[in-house]
């Protein structure tokens, strides 16, 4: 069966309202707290300042989360998603020990 036109742009547009709907989805979703325990696993901190360096010494200055390859928020943006925490969002100006150069 060859799919028509039309066919193609239905289902063309059902996919871009579904990817749409999911990051509006994720830029309300709750914000990752620090005590949660996806966070301790990986030393997740709110502002970056606040990283133990003695216990991560793999932190860099200038290293947080809108420069991280795994956050999905604008680099602008306050906070942001993170393909490590599903619907919640990190802040922007946080890290964790899974810190990815872009």
């Amino acid at each position: 069966m060859n799919p028509s036109r039309r066919t193609f742009m239905i289902l063309g547009i059902g996919a871009g309202s579904s990817l749409l709907l999911s990051r509006a989805a994720l830029a309300d979703g709750p914000k990752l707290s620090e005590s949660d325990p996806a966070a301790v696993e990986v030393g997740y901190k709110e502002d970056a300042k606040k990283v133990d360096k003695a216990k991560f010494p793999n932190y860099g200055a200038g290293q947080d989360c809108s420069n991280c390859s795994l956050f999905q928020g604008k680099s602008t943006d306050a906070w942001g998603g993170c393909t490590l925490f599903g619907t919640k969002q990190v802040a922007a100006r946080g890290w964790c020990g899974s810190y990815t150069n872009m």
